[in-house]
């Protein structure tokens, strides 16, 4: 070993750098936090050479006095904390005071600043060679002018490891859409090699916010998106949410931010991948542009030297707010007037219909819902309840002679004429006129999915609404519908459990084992009894009859993985839903199976009625709309 060596002050902030100054984009990031939260109003980026020839930024905020100047290029000296307990309720961007050192330690640095005391302004210079900072007056409105000319001059081996101009401009252009997403309120500007790339001005209304979420993410999110906003327990959420059918190959449109900060957080990402979990196509991603409002008392954001990540005092009650409200407001998208007039076809590829889909099954089937020909565990899951609520379905589907095919108009007054009639075809019984009467809404005009008019193949139905076609796939809409009833009427009984006839031992680490007993009332409240053998073996006394058939074992340690990581956990939940998805897949109407008119109304107005309808249980969807603007563009009218 050789003797131990204080480092030089030199050698020490280049050091440092390599923890904030990764690339030109790191440099960008670190300069526009700095003039939000100086209060600026207006931030100007330019930059040439894909920012390793010059990094301009611009704003109008505080500005910095004369004396403060040398300071403001020294580590670890900051305006926005002075003792620690500020440091456990930070509202700031940055905060250690390091971001101007560590730049001016890697590059040539210009500080141009006025704070409006009356003055003409100071400018600081610094270079990485010598690191001292050279004081000389210059003119300058109020606010700050931050120029990085030559990035890694000094640092040879960091510089030859960026990438190319038009790679490292990229990522200083998300590095600018990401704070622009964040600062609704303020303008931003970006020039590369002194061409203007992007303007946007303050964003104060919802339709301006909606305006520039559609520069940043593009028109198709915004036009797939839906607003929420949800507060409770201390904790406020809102933002915009995709449609499941607006789905990405790339978790590459997900954005996320804490009291005004960008984060990835492995909590965060968790409970969104959960709420999404019963409606998004396999291997797709959700995109979302959210935000979390948290007291900041509550949150740590000293976690990691780029302050993407945070730690929350209380995660699981984060995830679960964070799961509920999501959860919900991704149930209540179901077909409306405003989704009914953008809904597009840019959804997940299509999964071929397969024999077991239906293809070559006779067409006579009895009805729509779960009927005898389900699947063994469907009948070993079946109950009187259950019973029942097939009848019921198959009741409200029943085959009644086909009308000739009508408009949508038409087809109002043929309704309201059959129901209000007092003499009743003798086809027809108390099933289907109630069946009748739900067509018509309170208003007598046209639902949301309209009218049916025929059917394709077997397989799609064909209606006219107000806004012009739609096309359901009636195999995936009828399965999202016996699916949802499946899962209410399972919550409304008692999650009944057996006792296994010989104990399953399982071995598992002393911090598992200790996570089993501490949450023993959890694992109850899901149907397992689980009991501590030892001091890394649990003992599986009892588990859910639905799950018998299930790898119980496997189970157990994913959801003591999840309760560790995330202190919640959906699994066996999960597990449940994808045997009742099971079921009503094989309890759902097949292709090739003829319905009438009546039937298909019938089905459009249960879609209407029930929650995650635009997609079936794989995630695929249910519907599409297609206006009347569209048709004509097709067939090129007018032009």
């Amino acid at each position: 070993m050789n003797a131990i060596k204080i480092l030089s002050p030199r050698l020490a902030n280049q050091i440092a750098a390599g923890e904030v100054v990764e690339r030109p984009a790191s440099v960008i990031k670190e300069l526009l936090e700095n003039s939000v939260d100086a209060g600026a109003t207006q931030l100007d980026v330019e930059v040439e050479a894909g920012g390793v020839k010059l990094i301009r930024v611009r704003d109008n905020g505080c500005g910095i006095s004369q004396e403060d100047l040398p300071l403001a290029l020294s580590r670890h000296a900051t305006s926005k904390i002075h003792q620690l307990d500020d440091l456990e309720a930070v509202l700031t961007l940055g905060f250690r005071g390091e971001a101007l050192a560590s730049i001016s330690s890697v590059a040539r640095l210009k500080l141009t600043s006025n704070n409006g005391d009356g003055t003409a302004g100071w400018c600081a210079h610094a270079e990485g060679r010598d690191m001292e900072a050279q004081l000389s007056p210059a003119a300058h409105p109020q606010g700050s002018t931050v120029e990085v000319r030559d990035l890694f001059f000094n640092t040879p081996a960091r510089r030859k490891f960026l990438r190319t101009e038009k790679t490292e401009f990229n990522r200083i252009e998300d590095v600018l859409k990401r704070i622009a997403l964040s600062r609704f309120e303020l303008g931003f500007s970006l020039k590369n090699n002194g061409r203007v790339i992007h303007s946007w001005r303050p964003a104060i209304t919802r339709p301006e916010q909606e305006r520039r979420i559609a520069q940043i993410c593009g028109p198709a999110f915004i036009e797939n998106a839906v607003h929420i906003e949800i507060e409770r327990a201390n904790l406020r959420l809102w933002g915009w949410v995709a449609r499941p059918t607006f789905s990405r190959s790339q978790a590459d449109l997900q954005h996320f931010y804490v009291n005004g900060r960008a984060i990835k957080d492995r909590l965060v990402t968790h409970a969104i991948k959960q709420a999404y979990h019963d409606v998004l196509y396999h291997g797709r991603h959700s995109a979302f542009v959210l935000y979390l409002e948290v007291n900041p008392s509550n949150v740590d954001v000293n976690v990691h030297p780029t302050k993407h990540e945070v730690r929350f005092r209380d995660g699981r009650l984060v995830h679960d707010f964070l799961f509920s409200s999501l959860h919900k407001a991704l149930a209540d998208i179901r077909p409306d007037a405003e989704s009914a007039s953008h809904e597009r076809t840019s959804s997940p590829r299509q999964e071929p219909v397969t024999e077991a889909e239906g293809f070559g099954q006779s067409p006579s089937q009895s009805s729509l819902g779960l009927g005898a020909g389900s699947s063994a565990s469907a009948q070993n899951f079946s109950s009187s309840n259950f019973a029942s609520s097939n009848h019921a379905s198959s009741a409200a589907y029943s085959s009644t002679p086909t009308p000739s095919p009508l408009n949508a108009r038409e087809q109002v007054a043929h309704y309201s004429a059959l129901v209000n009639s007092s003499s009743v075809p003798h086809s027809a019984d108390a099933q289907t006129l109630q069946g009748a009467q739900n067509v018509i809404d309170h208003d007598g005009e046209i639902p949301i999915l309209g009218f049916a008019i025929a059917q394709v193949k077997g397989v799609f139905i064909l209606a006219e609404n107000s806004a012009g076609l739609v096309v359901v796939d009636m195999h995936a809409a009828h399965e999202r519908i016996t699916y949802e009833k499946l899962k209410r009427q399972f919550s409304a009984q008692s999650l009944q459990s057996q006792p296994l006839l010989v104990p399953q031992s399982i071995a598992i680490s002393e911090k598992e084992a200790n996570c089993a007993e501490d949450n023993n009332e959890l694992f109850s409240r899901i149907g397992f009894i689980v009991e501590r053998a030892g001091p890394e073996t649990l003992l599986i006394r009892q588990i859910p009859i639905i799950l018998k058939d299930a790898d119980t074992e496997l189970l157990v340690r994913d959801v003591l993985s999840d309760l560790i990581e995330f202190g919640t956990s959906q699994r066996i939940e999960q597990n449940i839903n994808a045997l009742l998805s099971t079921m009503a897949c094989h309890g759902s109407v097949r292709a090739n199976r003829r319905l009438t008119i009546a039937e298909m109304n019938a089905l459009l107005r249960d879609m209407e009625e029930t929650e995650r309808s635009g997609q079936c249980n794989h995630g695929r969807p249910t519907w599409t709309q297609m206006s009347m603007s569209e048709l004509d563009k097709l067939f090129m009218r007018g032009q």
